[in-house]
């Protein structure tokens, strides 16, 4: 299956089904001809061997959120200029959400843009993570804070790797479908959210979370209005990611596995605020669990830690800004009252004390 993501002259396809991997020699030569030389950028744990065609060095980064630091781009840059790299040759991400991340914003970073070609390995990345153009890195203050839109040369989706996933793996990136479940109106389809689009296949599935957002890349590259609806509950969940970054924080959660919290406590936020009735706060948290994951907040989360992370979210402009859902479907509001933020956040950890899902 080959998706388009129409960006005019950045236009790039986004090519889905078991052992697309194979096709990345092909990818390159089509997409970067130039290309003499590459950097192979992956993890240790990933298993996951491709053959770019050329002439390529190995770099290895560190697992989880850390990896995705200031430090490591920069021993990255240093490691393409050390072995040679050129502006006219290609960096080939391979793995999840955290290495497209660090390594496309390396790309577009070193000798101020380098093509790069994304192998997504993980569920996430291939549904979220490694479309779009945004990659960057993490600070104490906040998630991808910094950081560039810098669009790939081509994706590739090998759903054939997905099989060796850990339990949480495929978690996490469920948590992205869940949130597309949401967005499917965006992109012309009709209906009610539900988890349906577990029935389709692996590829199939994969294929219409990457049309929604493909939909909504190609009509506002940058993050202007549209497509901060693809942050649907991501603003609660990058402050509870964030929260972790110093390790005072007593919780590990998957990206996609805060996702799921974060699409719960969006709807009780736009219920609070009378967008949404009870009913439709009802259809999130069944949603949800419909891709098997909980929405519970954390204990020990501090609302006002989580607030202040909240308030330096990339949608907000000196305010707090949500996507919600509402009478008119999921919008960015802004000029959120910190209060009803907060206020929301105990009503949550008050349901979750009581041992709901």
């Amino acid at each position: 299956m080959i998706v388009p993501v129409e960006l005019g002259e950045r236009r790039y396809d986004v090519i889905i089904g078991e052992g697309v991997r194979h096709r990345l020699a092909e990818t390159v030569a089509e997409t970067v001809p130039g290309a003499v030389r590459a950097a192979v950028v992956t993890q240790e744990g990933i298993g996951v061997d491709v053959d770019p065609g050329v002439p390529f060095e190995r770099f290895t980064v560190p697992d989880g959120e850390g990896a995705k630091s200031l430090g490591e781009m920069e021993r990255l840059c240093r490691g393409f200029a050390a072995s040679g790299l050129s502006r006219s040759d290609v960096v080939i991400a391979v793995g999840g959400g955290v290495v497209t991340d660090l390594a496309g914003f390396a790309a577009a970073s070193f000798q101020r843009g380098t093509a790069y070609v994304n192998v997504a390995t993980t569920l996430l990345g291939q549904v979220d993570a490694a479309v779009g153009g945004k990659t960057g890195v993490n600070i104490p203050e906040g998630k991808n804070l910094v950081g560039a839109f810098w669009q790939p040369k081509a994706v590739l989706c090998d759903t054939e790797v997905l099989a060796s996933l850990p339990p949480r793996e495929w978690a996490s990136g469920r948590g992205e479908m869940a949130k597309y479940a949401f967005l499917g109106g965006v992109a012309g389809a009709g209906g009610d959210p539900d988890a349906s689009l577990l029935a389709l296949s692996l590829p199939e599935q994969v294929a219409r979370c990457v049309a929604i957002k493909a939909d909504v890349v190609a009509s506002d590259e940058r993050e202007g209005d549209r497509r901060m609806l693809l942050n649907y509950g991501h603003t609660l969940a990058h402050a509870l990611e964030a929260s972790t970054f110093d390790g005072a924080a007593g919780w590990d959660l998957r990206h996609g596995e805060a996702v799921a919290i974060g699409l719960v406590f969006a709807a009780m936020l736009a219920r609070r605020l009378g967008r949404i009735d009870d009913g439709r706060v009802a259809l999130h948290r069944q949603v949800v669990g419909g891709f098997d994951l909980a929405a519970r907040l954390p204990g020990g989360a501090d609302p006002d830690r989580l607030v202040s992370f909240m308030a330096r979210d990339k949608k907000a402009h000196h305010d707090l800004t949500f996507v919600l859902d509402g009478p008119s479907g999921v919008e960015a509001v802004r000029g959120i009252d910190a209060a009803d933020v907060v206020a929301t956040l105990a009503e949550m950890e008050r349901m979750t004390a009581d041992g709901e899902r």
